[in-house]
């Protein structure tokens, strides 16, 4: 049964990352961080969780800001809320997939709250932002103890609610290297309903020349909801690197997107069911794409 209101914690309001580090050292378990709170907030409110201590650290330096330059790619703030990574001119200008992404998480007024970080560090298979991370080749900026490290997307999700974020360390940003020259991007999302659900099946898939794969174009596929982690078909994007783009070796990718999947069946929808629309949103993904090159 769900209890009214929230239990007692102490609350801090964290300014610098090396407080955070300690706060974490000290309290272990008994601290949770806290970015916008749309998840955190419910599971106090529901009694799953009942830390001693929730810090806050959506105000250290440089948590809410976007940057971009053009070698160095995009740096997001961990604590950067969804509808402001989507209406950021350069992520709009040179990120849509991710501005995709990002406008499908939940509703408008969560995404005013949600943010980036807190989408990627719960650890969900189901994160709308985790296929767009994957695809675009996204760096994770950890900070803790021996101080700062990054970690790539594909090594970051570990398992359901679990990733590589260690006990004593925080997410601060995420790094989106450029885009390669020409690359056009998709997020698809298939939920329960149009708004604010959580994904049934996600497909993010990316495009580009490249004349060093035997078809002269590569492609990058991420999904969302079908496994124990979000993840990349290998054997999908291996069909599309070595025979000709068209519509026979898109359906051979799709295929093979969908056997790469390991859903379960659960309340939203059957494991049956997702893999067969891993098939179909992928193939439909890379008809977009290819249409739009």
């Amino acid at each position: 049964m769900t209890r009214s209101g929230l239990p007692d914690f102490d609350y801090v309001r964290a300014t610098r990352p090396a407080e955070v580090v300690a706060l974490l050292q000290e309290r272990g378990d008994a601290a949770r961080l806290m970015m916008g709170g749309t998840d955190l907030l419910v599971r106090l409110r529901d009694g799953a969780l009942r830390p001693h201590v929730v810090v806050d650290v959506k105000h250290l330096p440089g948590m809410s800001d976007v940057r971009y330059d053009e070698q160095a790619g995009l740096t997001v703030g961990a604590a950067v809320t969804m509808n402001a990574l989507a209406a950021h001119p350069a992520v709009q200008a040179r990120y849509p997939l991710l501005v995709e992404a990002a406008r499908s998480v939940a509703s408008y007024q969560l995404r005013n709250r949600a943010t980036l970080g807190g989408n990627l560090c719960n650890g969900s298979p189901a994160a709308d932002t985790a296929p767009a991370a994957l695809v675009l080749e996204a760096q994770m900026l950890l900070y803790g103890p021996e101080g700062e490290r990054e970690v790539a997307a594909a090594d970051f999700f570990l398992a359901p609610g679990r990733t590589a974020v260690g006990p004593s360390e925080l997410l601060t940003a995420v790094r989106f290297p450029p885009p390669p020259a020409g690359a056009k991007g998709h997020y698809l999302k298939l939920g329960r309903n149009k708004l604010g659900d959580l994904s049934i099946v996600g497909v993010a898939v990316l495009g580009f020349a490249d004349g060093t794969a035997p078809s002269g174009y590569r492609f990058r596929i991420g999904l969302a909801s079908v496994a124990p982690r979000p993840l990349r078909p290998a054997a999908a994007e291996a069909v599309l690197a070595d025979n000709p783009p068209g519509e026979g070796t898109f359906a051979q990718a799709a295929e093979a997107a969908m056997n790469g999947a390991a859903p379960i069946d659960d309340v939203r929808a059957s494991a049956a069911y997702r893999r067969e629309m891993v098939r179909v949103l992928t193939l439909r993904g890379l008809r977009q794409v290819w249409e739009g090159r």
